[in-house]
């Protein structure tokens, strides 16, 4: 037996999988198709603890971050180039029912342990962010540079001998009594990380997945704003090199993953100009599809009748958050048998 594990897919999942069992000292092989545009490479990596129109905390935020900026961290000293960038996120509030509900929100204490306060100055600089509501910066926050890190860990496990440019189809494997058989080598188990693909799976067809397409786009804007993030209704995010993103749309009825539907792209840069008040060049776009599950956190786990065949899938938009810590739990789960959480576990759903 060449390897123990078969991991299917460097995305994020594919790819923290693989780093976490290297750590645990396990063997395997990782296998991608290399596909140019994925969702892990579009996106934004934002990682941000208060979210969404009902702005309330993440999931699990404090020890989830602290996991992941630990994981990046050392993942940096290894392959010795920058990946995680803490930045405040400024989310400035978009309607009347966004101010109301923040005025009870920030009276929460576990909300307030995120927020920083200005000390009288200014939260955006008017001339160039339209702020007329106002709104909140958040600390311990930042974004992945996903792209990167997917492509200079690929590198280094190319370097390892462990890693494999190729198609994994479901076909290809051989499920026997000994293990998983592919391509004449046979591997005790097969842990499928394909994203948003894998609800066309005989085995995993069953989870109610709740996909959604999203566009980011590429622009030059003088918006003065370096070294935040700014979020109200699309997020703004200047990377070190000066290059700048900007997304995401949510679509969940689409015809083709890598083609914005009808609109889409001028919705977006309707929101964009909104928030802007500075010119908007936009350079380019790029579309594809996040993976999720409806209700679970995420779903993790092995078939709940082919146990040799795993999965980790749904990171959805909080990938680069939540990854690290599905990564252990995942791996704990298959070599200790530590059982998992309902709110990760894909058998809650069977």
């Amino acid at each position: 037996m060449r390897a123990e594990f078969l991991i299917v897919g460097q995305g994020l999942a594919g790819t923290m999988l693989a780093w976490t069992l290297l750590q645990r000292g396990r063997t395997f092989i990782i296998v991608d198709r290399e596909e140019p545009i994925t969702s892990s490479k579009v996106a934004g990596g934002l990682v941000t603890p208060i979210t969404g129109m009902r702005l309330t905390l993440n999931w699990r935020y404090d020890e989830l971050y602290r996991e992941a900026l630990r994981f990046y961290r050392h993942k940096e000293r290894v392959l010795g180039r920058r990946l995680f960038f803490p930045r405040p996120h400024v989310r400035l509030l978009r309607n009347e029912r966004e101010v109301e509900v923040w005025e009870r929100r920030k009276l929460d204490e576990e909300i307030q342990a995120f927020i920083t306060p200005l000390s009288g100055r200014p939260l955006v600089d008017g001339t160039r962010i339209s702020a007329p509501l106002g709104g909140f910066q958040q600390s311990h926050s930042g974004f992945l540079d996903s792209a990167a890190f997917i492509e200079s860990s690929r590198r280094h496990f190319e370097t390892l001998g462990v890693y494999q440019q190729g198609d994994v189809s479901e076909e290809s494997l051989q499920i026997s009594d000994d293990g998983i058989g592919w391509e004449g080598e046979v591997f005790s188990q097969v842990v499928l990380c394909q994203g948003w693909e894998v609800a066309r799976s005989r085995w995993f067809s069953w989870l109610p997945f709740d996909h959604t397409q999203g566009t980011v786009l590429s622009l030059r804007a003088e918006t003065g704003e370096k070294r935040r993030i700014i979020n109200s209704g699309c997020w703004v995010v200047t990377r070190d090199d000066g290059s700048m993103m900007a997304g995401s749309t949510y679509e969940t009825r689409f015809d083709h993953p890598h083609q914005p539907v009808p609109g889409g792209i001028e919705k977006l840069e309707s929101k964009l100009r909104a928030l802007v008040r500075s010119d908007v060049e936009v350079l380019g776009s790029q579309t594809a599809v996040r993976p999720g599950i409806k209700r679970n956190k995420a779903a993790i786990g092995r078939h709940p009748v082919q146990s040799r065949i795993v999965l980790m899938n749904g990171l959805g938009s909080k990938g680069a958050l939540r990854g690290p810590y599905l990564a252990r739990k995942l791996t704990e789960h298959l070599i200790d048998g530590a059982p998992l959480e309902a709110e990760i576990d894909l058998q809650s759903n069977h």
